[in-house]
């Protein structure tokens, strides 16, 4: 890919990534303000959208190890590892209208956003990251950092956060079907 391809994805992914912490914080203020039952308006929406995100994510970050070629650290397999079974548990839950595919699909998006968390901090201050990281392939390393803040783990963990946000509306509107 030519660096011009390069900072168009990373720019469109970087927005994709506010966006979507933008939408969770809109339903979580949606759901503050019109109560517990205004989730079930929603019925299987929040599932399919999860789901879509989860693709997203996933499909994006093959992007960047397969076509531009960054070399994941172990703490981006680690957050592969939660975001990768979220396409197919979703996927499948959403297809079957299966609320426990949210029992399924929430321990992996908190469990992921927990490692995106871990991971931008030790972006953040390289000093937390001690020995557990490959010392030529670090975890503390930057690849791709949009507007000043903008970086993978982060834009990983507003996956995982829209995500988690999603299963909670859904958790919420399968107690009352």
């Amino acid at each position: 890919m030519s660096a011009e391809a390069v900072n168009f994805y990373n720019t469109l992914v970087a927005m994709l990534a506010l966006a979507a912490l933008a939408i969770a914080a809109g339903l979580v203020v949606y759901r503050m303000v019109k109560g517990p039952e205004a989730a079930a308006e929603f019925g299987n929406t929040p599932l399919w959208f999860a789901w879509l995100v989860a693709l997203v994510a996933m499909l994006g970050s093959l992007v960047y190890s397969e076509a531009i070629h960054f070399v994941p650290c172990r703490l981006c397999w680690y957050q592969r590892i939660a975001m990768y079974p979220l396409s197919v548990v979703l996927l499948v839950g959403a297809i079957r209208k299966e609320a426990v595919a949210k029992y399924y699909g929430l321990p992996l998006a908190l469990g992921g956003l927990a490692i995106s968390i871990w991971h931008y901090l030790i972006q953040m201050n390289p000093s937390l990251e001690g020995g557990s990281c490959d010392p030529f392939n670090p975890c503390s390393a930057r690849y791709v950092e949009m507007f000043g803040f903008v970086s993978i783990p982060f834009m990983a963990g507003a996956g995982f956060t829209l995500i988690a946000v999603l299963l909670t509306f859904y958790v919420r509107a399968s107690n009352y079907e």
